[in-house]
C-alpha cells in the first residue's frame, strides 16, 4: 500500500537521488551544492571535531571524578574499562580511587581485577613492582589482596612472564 502511494506521487522536492554529482566533481563545488541541505535540518556528524589532545594531568583528574561518581558495580566497571583502554598507564591515585569504588560497591574481585590489569598494562617488572610499592597502604586498608598471593601455583597469564 505504501509502496503505490510513494509511487503515484511525483517527487516535487529534490531528493538525495537527484542530488548525486558524479566523482569527477571537485570537493569545492560539492560542498557548495551540499549548503541547502545543511540549512535544511539535515543533521551531519563530526568525529573529529572533539579529537584535542587530553594531558595526562586531566586524564588523571577526569578518571578520579569518574571513580568517586560511580555509584554501582556496573558504572565502576565501566569507568575501569574506559581508563585501561588508553595508550598508557593509570596514575596510582587513579587506580586509589578504582579500589576504593569497587571496595564501595563492595566488590573484591574487581578491586583484584584492577591489579590484574595493571600488571598487563606496564611494560615491565620493575614498573608493575613500583606500583605495588606505591598503592601498598591503600591494599592493606581495604585489603584487597593480589592475584598471585591467592594462586601462588597458578600459570603465568597474558602479562609479564
Amino acid at each position: 500500500m505504501l509502496s503505490r502511494v510513494i509511487l503515484r506521487n511525483p517527487i516535487s522536492t529534490r531528493s538525495l537521488i537527484t542530488i548525486a554529482r558524479p566523482a569527477s566533481t571537485t570537493l569545492l563545488s560539492s560542498r557548495r551544492n551540499l549548503q541547502p541541505l545543511l540549512n535544511s535540518g539535515l543533521q551531519i556528524r563530526k568525529y573529529s571535531e572533539h579529537a584535542d589532545e587530553e594531558t595526562f594531568e586531566e586524564f588523571t583528574t577526569r578518571f578520579e571524578k569518574e571513580f568517586d561518581e560511580a555509584y554501582d558495580l556496573f558504572e565502576v566497571q565501566r569507568v575501569l574499562n574506559n581508563c585501561f583502554s588508553y595508550d598508557l598507564v593509570p596514575a596510582p591515585a587513579v587506580l586509589e580511587k578504582a579500589l576504593r569504588a569497587a571496595r564501595r560497591v563492595n566488590d573484591l574481585p574487581t578491586a583484584i581485577r584492577v591489579f590484574e590489569a595493571l600488571k598487563y598494562k606496564v611494560e615491565n617488572e620493575d614498573q608493575y613492582k613500583a606500583y605495588l610499592e606505591e598503592l601498598k597502604g591503600i591494599r592493606e586498608e581495604l585489603g584487597v589482596p593480589l592475584k598471585e598471593e591467592l594462586f601462588p601455583n597458578a600459570p603465568a597469564g597474558p602479562g609479564l612472564n
